[in-house]
């Protein structure tokens, strides 16, 4: 009988983990997919380098739509900063062979960065400060890895 190699009995039971999502605070969720939704977030500019649909390689599909707040834009035609200003809000349409798959967002916080993932009917998979989400964007710009702070 030959030996399973160790990710062939570890990669099913993470996967059911990774589908079950985190979602700390589905009530914050579900207000901020509220507040996005009534402030037509894809009217909003697009982040600098995604003033239109991008191919990406990151983990919220194959292709994104990012859209910034006006607080953002205003910071991206200021004086530098070392961190991104309270009530930043950045939004992300993600795609997956062309089908829109679902939002993420980030908006920071007077206690840091409140993170959010919904899939296409507006389930939140992610709220709060997920891990998986803290632990990627930090190697972010003060977490935003798609663009920097101004400098």
């Amino acid at each position: 009988m030959r030996p399973r190699a160790l990710w062939t009995t570890l990669l099913p039971p993470l996967l059911l983990l990774a589908a079950c999502g985190d979602d700390q605070d589905p009530a914050g969720a579900a207000e901020l997919w509220n507040r996005i939704h009534s402030e037509s977030y894809r009217s909003w500019a697009g982040a600098p380098g995604f003033e239109q649909r991008r191919s990406s390689n990151a983990a919220h599909g194959d292709a994104v739509d990012i859209y910034v707040n006006k607080i953002v834009t205003d910071t991206l035609a200021g004086d530098p900063l070392s961190a991104w200003p309270k009530g930043s809000l950045i939004v992300k349409d993600g795609f997956d062979d062309g089908d829109f798959d679902l939002v993420a967002a980030m908006e920071k916080r007077d206690d840091g960065w409140f993170w959010a993932e919904w899939d296409n009917e507006g389930d939140a998979m992610y709220s709060g400060r997920p891990s998986l989400c803290t632990d990627c964007h930090a190697s972010g710009s003060d977490s935003v890895r798609a663009f920097a702070l101004p400098k």
